[in-house]
């Protein structure tokens, strides 16, 4: 996990105290909760993303802060563009649900954690991955 972020909800966190609460959606990974051999760097840092989420929402739940995260599974990017076709078909191959995620469909997500409908969801992780953490 980067330093960054830990500061930077720490300085969110003082923000939304001064006005009454407010949430936090941190973004994280299928990674978070998966093992890739030769990736121990980024699932460490993953990992570390659903331990701030988990302990803040639990140290500001009593100030209405709510902070959970997503974990996308491979999301149908630009970068991936770059990939040959052959190699992104395998990656479209791990999601039974036969396709790529796209960037709507996580923000429709993390709309949601962050809005009053979600006012009881709290230092929690949601997958939005196809059904790839399900096999």
């Amino acid at each position: 996990m980067s330093i960054i972020l830990a500061r930077i909800s720490k300085y969110a966190t003082q923000q939304m105290l001064k006005n009454g609460g407010g949430a936090i959606v941190n973004i994280a990974s299928i990674h978070s909760i998966t093992a890739v051999a030769g990736h121990v760097g980024y699932a460490a840092s993953k990992h570390g993303v659903l331990g701030l989420t988990r302990n803040f929402g639990v140290e500001y739940a009593s100030q209405n802060i709510r902070v959970n995260a997503v974990g996308p599974g491979y999301i149908d990017t630009p970068l991936l563009d770059e990939l040959p076709a052959e190699q992104k078909q395998g990656l479209v191959s791990l999601h039974p649900i036969g396709r790529l995620g796209n960037a709507e469909e996580v923000a429709k997500l993390v709309l949601f954690l962050s809005s009053d409908e979600a006012t009881f969801i709290n230092g929690s992780y949601y997958n939005i991955d196809g059904g790839y953490t399900a096999i």
